[in-house]
């Protein structure tokens, strides 16, 4: 089977335009004070979340776990067993996983605070493109009516020469999301 390629082959770096480069800069800009600017304890725990979602913890823990069993099974000769019932071990873990889950979770709402703020972001500039491109119609139709071209014979040239107003949208879809 052939592997697919695109038709068109993808930009060089320095093919992005100077807007483009200006708006990713800024961005890494914005990410890299927002994570200077985050509190220690929001710091300490990324990079604990970070580290336990590493392969490197699961070595750390399969060694450790595995010394432990071993130990407390007779398997290693010389060392005495400390807990042979492994009870300490039940409750090293249980606590452990309560914290780990409290770290993942404190990662989680700050990601989930950046999603936020992307989303937001993602809408403003949504909501501006469209009063724009609502603009640039009223603009055209207003040339081509100059021109002497019937703009108004399309019904749909009117529809979008409305401003879209987020209030009714959202208005809208709460109606019928409450009626199914």
């Amino acid at each position: 089977m052939d592997i697919a390629t695109p038709t068109i082959p993808p930009p060089r770096p320095d093919d992005l335009s100077s807007a483009l480069r200006r708006n990713i800069q800024a961005l890494e800009d914005r990410r890299k004070r927002e994570a200077a600017a985050a509190p220690m304890e929001a710091r300490v725990a990324e990079a604990i979340t970070r580290f336990t979602g590493s392969m490197r913890f699961v070595y750390l823990h399969l060694a450790l776990y595995g010394a432990w069993i071993a130990v407390n099974l007779g398997i290693v000769p010389g060392v005495p067993k400390f807990d042979p019932s492994f009870v300490i071990l039940a409750m090293a873990a249980s606590v452990e996983a309560i914290f780990l889950s409290t770290f993942v979770l404190i990662s989680q709402n700050r990601m989930a605070a950046a999603a936020d703020k992307r989303a937001d972001l993602d809408l403003h500039v949504s909501l501006l493109t469209e009063h724009e491109l609502t603009k640039l119609v009223e603009l055209v139709t207003a040339m081509a009516e100059r021109a002497g071209v019937r703009a108004d014979a399309d019904p749909e040239i009117e529809e979008i020469k409305k401003d879209v107003a987020p209030e009714a949208v959202l208005d809208e879809i709460e109606t019928k999301q409450v009626s199914e």
